[in-house]
């Protein structure tokens, strides 16, 4: 059975991954599937689309239009209440709102560090620090990893500035380090959760509302991936990987 490691890297144009100037993301395309023409969920915004990632369905469903979290309603499953009980799980990450992406006790490990108490770069590197760490030892088979610096970072100088680059740039070169350092055991799937123009994001268009999905590892055959793919999409790849069923309320397909 294959292990997958999700990260995301909020705020991530598609565009920033060959402006950023980083050497490594030609070879990691070259060996991945992948589109740089992903689509994430409206509003795009930083919980709205992560919530839509873990449940595989629109705001519209789940009801988080903001950064602000609130019950669902009628709860749909996400990809940790739908592996609790049949595989390990865990998540390391530096944005706390995202505590709420599943329901208390459905997490079997989870690493958080402040980023406004710590700086943005430490911050990053603590949490692939910790990712690596955890996969190396502990091995759950689900571990989602989230790095948060060109969000910051673009909210600060600006989508595409000098500085949201070399975010960008960084948090490549890290988690490059993490791929290197577990790709015999895991399936890495690398995407955003939205991307960003002058320093906000939120609007329909497409450089907030274009993510890059980037899957690599045992298996996968490197291609383009030419069909439409949506954030929804990833929560079902991954339970596939998994070699577990998808909630049935999840409107995504799994992308393999």
């Amino acid at each position: 059975m294959k292990k997958v490691n999700l990260i995301l890297i909020d705020g991530m144009r598609p565009d920033a991954l060959a402006e950023c100037g980083n050497p490594g993301v030609e070879g990691l395309l070259s060996t991945s599937a992948y589109t740089l023409r992903g689509r994430t969920v409206f509003p795009p915004l930083t919980l709205p689309c992560h919530m839509s990632l873990f449940h595989s369905v629109g705001p519209d469903r789940h009801g988080v239009t903001g950064n602000d979290y609130s019950p669902m309603v009628h709860p749909v499953k996400g990809i940790m209440e739908q592996l609790h009980g049949r595989r390990s799980t865990a998540m390391c990450f530096n944005w706390e709102p995202l505590r709420d992406l599943c329901r208390p006790g459905n997490c079997g490990f989870s690493f958080f560090i402040s980023s406004h108490d710590y700086g943005l770069a430490p911050a990053a590197r603590a949490v692939i620090e910790a990712s690596e760490k955890l996969l190396q030892t502990l091995a759950p088979d689900f571990c989602f990893t989230y790095v948060g610096w060109p969000d910051d970072q673009g909210h600060a100088t600006g989508w595409m500035s000098r500085e949201y680059l070399e975010a960008v740039d960084g948090s490549l070169r890290l988690v490059e380090r993490l791929i290197r350092g577990t790709e015999r055991d895991y399936v890495t799937i690398l995407t955003a959760d939205h991307g960003g123009h002058d320093r906000d994001h939120g609007l329909p268009i497409d450089e907030d509302m274009a993510i890059p999905v980037i899957l690599r590892g045992e298996g996968i055959a490197p291609r383009t991936l030419d069909a439409p793919v949506s954030i929804l999409d990833i929560a079902p790849t991954i339970l596939r990987l998994l070699d577990c069923e998808p909630a049935m309320e999840w409107e995504g397909h799994s992308l393999l």
